[in-house]
């Protein structure tokens, strides 16, 4: 059902949204029943990306131009002489549409939809207002519309309120639209004489694709522009979807403003995943902050431009921060084959050029393995001993300019540790660098491994450049360092990423657990969980607690420290008490009955001066030091519930050192958050420090996932902090927690 272009899900969903204002997970809750068993997560969420049937959109039979005309000076004359131009390149037949008007470009004009002389696949409409004309659009069956008109949703509250009455409209009719805001990319020419893999680009501003469009005159092929506007309808989720499943679109390239629906979105960055097609994108906004007010340190650690990072990252698409690295990039990974070895050597005619860039290669990550022993002799067969061939190579310029250059080359490419050869030009120094970017391209056709030249001229107007390199299907050129390394660092990471990806959507759960059952009764919609609440919460999902008891008079808590086992720690618990220690409501290391008895009363002497209402006091196991982490969970905008895990205790506040991932996700993923830690180091041991027990750190964030998954956004936010995570194979115990519900 959801593979369809309009599913009943997804047409009563998207209606209901625009409608009527609904939260979008409520209202997939609410349709659970009517979906087809295995379609949805446990939380009724859709587990599978709907590809949209555009083939009638970029090729389609016919063409309706509403508001066509011919009057020369008008902005739509313009338009309409290029829409003929396409329609006569893709095979569509094209019908004028206008009210005052027998012809257009002496072709028949009908004066209105429902005129047209047969049933048409797509329909331009330029019109200021095209709200009225969707409607006469579905009586006609017809299947795409393109809007141009602005003045909509990117003006400000009256233009939103104005895109959601378009888009209700179009829900009403049956057809997909894109726009509005948009403009003709859709229609541009692109050139037919280019052969290999294509890159599918994908713009939310026309104007910021032109450099990936440009492409093509450097030998590089576009097979699809899709401009999407404000997204009334057809959103950047939809491309990605249907291009990933083109056999010619070797990559896709984005340039994202705003992301729609986080989940369309990662449902289609897993199809191509699945698919191994690459999707790179510029998503801008990285300076944007959390819009969110959280209680929890959770919900102040992560901004919504790290939630969209680590979604992107996580589902493999490629992010790259300026125009030219997505040009490069993608053109990179559209057309490069799959890499046989990971190993990557600098070659260059300096030691000063070879030395810097390979600097900057090892600085970004990329594998730069030292040569064996023998294939050093070998290359020394034909460089100077006296110069550095151990990677990256230096053969000191002159052998480039005979026989001995290519020889230099196929050696390096022959040694089986190696899958990349880069060969740094700094500046054109005829015959020398004419000899050498030749013998590169030579040698690039005969082998399966990538070859990369950076080609340094600023002029660019050079023959080794401009025929040679260029002229080369097998060489990638590039014309910085920077964009170098980041498109072979993209590359690497591409094909690792795609060898062993497995959808999380495959193994989310998509039935609820016993522990969801439990929870459940736990919840207190609309209020902040006290802290012996929020712990039978983790306690219901298995997530371990100390040993604990809730007393609310001095003499049950003598009682209690005696059940608990001295030492304890004392913490006033009640609802909206967010950050005890500031309060001095924690007492930690009490080891007598009057201790206990003392600190009851000054806990609540302190909660009553305060204003503070409790539910009681907890007497607390005192738990042996181990690292204090944090896990949490926090709504986002765009992707709902997200799970974070970082260091804890005081450290969360100083060092903000945490990573974020987007249910679902595997262990594979829970074990890369820990990676990305910057004190990482403190799990493994240091200064003579044992290492602790990382598993059970990462079995609390698979629970805590599951949590977020089953709860959906009921949990509003969830805060274990500090979670001591003791020594290897001794476990991690939540020794606070904070929930606070829906």
């Amino acid at each position: 059902m959801l593979g369809s272009t309009h599913g009943t899900l997804t047409t009563d969903f998207r209606a209901r949204v625009v409608a009527c204002g609904e939260e979008p997970y409520a209202i997939v809750h609410s349709m659970a029943a009517a979906a087809t068993e295995g379609d949805l997560d446990v939380s009724g969420r859709p587990l599978h990306a709907p590809v949209p049937d555009l083939d009638r959109f970029f090729r389609p039979e016919s063409v309706a131009v509403i508001g066509a005309s011919d009057a020369e000076g008008r902005p739509n004359t313009g338009i309409t002489r290029q829409l003929i131009g396409w329609a006569e390149r893709v095979g569509a037949r094209l019908h004028p549409v206008h009210p005052s008007r027998e012809s257009v470009f002496g072709r028949a004009c009908s004066p209105s939809v429902a005129d047209l002389p047969e049933q048409v696949d797509l329909a331009v409409l330029l019109v200021g207002d095209p709200l009225p004309v969707i409607e006469e659009l579905g009586q006609a069956k017809v299947k795409f519309a393109v809007a141009f008109a602005s003045g909509f949703a990117e003006t400000g509250e009256e233009g939103a309120a104005a895109q959601a009455r378009l888009a209700a409209a179009v829900e009403r009719s049956g057809l997909r639209l894109l726009g509005p805001n948009t403009n003709l990319n859709a229609f541009e020419r692109f050139r037919d004489d280019l052969d290999g893999p294509a890159i599918a680009l994908i713009t939310q501003s026309g104007h910021q694709g032109r450099p990936v469009y440009a492409l093509q005159e450097l030998g590089v092929r576009l097979s699809h522009w899709a401009p999407t506007g404000n997204e009334a309808d057809l959103e950047t989720a939809d491309f990605i979807s249907y291009f990933s499943q083109r056999p010619e679109v070797g990559a896709i390239a984005c340039y994202v403003e705003g992301l729609k629906d986080g989940r369309s979105f990662l449902l289609a960055a897993d199809r191509a995943a699945r698919a191994g097609v690459p999707v790179v994108a510029v998503k801008v906004g990285r300076t944007e902050a959390g819009a969110r007010t959280a209680a929890s340190h959770t919900g102040k650690l992560t901004g919504a431009d790290q939630v969209v990072d680590a979604a992107m990252r996580q589902f493999g698409v490629i992010r790259v921060d300026g125009l030219d690295e997505l040009q490069d990039t993608a053109a990179l990974l559209a057309r490069a084959r799959r890499p046989v070895a990971e190993g990557v050597v600098v070659y260059s005619i300096s030691g000063g050029t070879g030395a810097h860039f390979s600097d900057l290669a090892t600085g970004a990550g990329l594998p730069l393995p030292t040569l064996s022993e023998e294939k050093q002799r070998e290359l020394h067969e034909w460089i100077p001993g006296y110069l550095n061939v151990a990677n990256p190579v230096d053969n000191g310029g002159h052998p480039v300019g005979d026989w001995r250059g290519r020889k230099i080359i196929d050696a390096i490419l022959a040694d089986p540790s190696v899958g990349v050869l880069i060969c740094p030009i700094t500046g054109p120094f005829p015959p020398m660098s004419d000899r050498l970017a030749q013998d590169l391209a030579d040698a690039a056709e005969t082998t399966d491994k990538l070859v990369c030249v950076v080609w340094g001229s600023p002029v660019g107007t050079e023959d080794a450049y401009r025929t040679t390199l260029l002229g080369s299907s097998r060489v990638a050129t590039f014309r910085t360092f920077g964009n170098c390394i980041t498109a072979v660092n993209a590359y690497l990471d591409h094909h690792r990423f795609t060898a062993s990806y497995r959808s999380p959507f495959d193994e989310a759960p998509r039935t609820p657990s016993p522990s969801f059952r439990k929870a459940q009764a736990l919840m207190r919609p609309g209020q902040q969980l006290s802290e012996h609440a929020a712990k039978q919460l983790l306690r219901a999902y298995g997530i371990r607690v100390p040993r604990e008891q809730l007393v609310t008079s001095a003499a049950a808590s003598v009682r209690a420290a005696g059940l608990v086992g001295y030492p304890v720690v004392m913490k006033a618990s009640g609802a909206r008490l967010a950050h005890k220690t500031e309060l001095g409501l924690v007492k930690v290391g009490l080891t007598s009955a009057s201790q206990v008895r003392d600190a009851y009363r000054e806990l609540t002497d302190i909660a009553r001066y305060e204003g503070v209402e409790l539910d009681g006091i907890l007497v607390c196991q005192m738990v042996e030091r181990g690292v204090e982490m944090m896990v949490g969970v926090t709504q986002d905008a765009l992707f709902g519930p997200t799970v974070t895990v970082g260091l804890g205790g005081v450290l969360v506040e100083v060092l903000h050192d945490a990573a974020v991932r987007v249910p679902p996700f595997g262990e594979d993923q829970a074990r890369s958050m820990l990676g990305e830690l910057r004190g990482r180091a403190l799990l493994e041991g240091v200064r003579g420090g044992p290492p602790v027990d990382v598993d059970a750190l990462v079995e609390v964030v698979l629970r805590v996932q599951r949590m977020a998954l089953e709860l959906g956004d009921d949990l509003a936010e969830l805060d274990i902090n500090p979670l001591m995570v003791l020594g290897r194979g001794q476990g991690a115990v939540a020794l606070d927690a904070l929930a606070v519900c829906r």
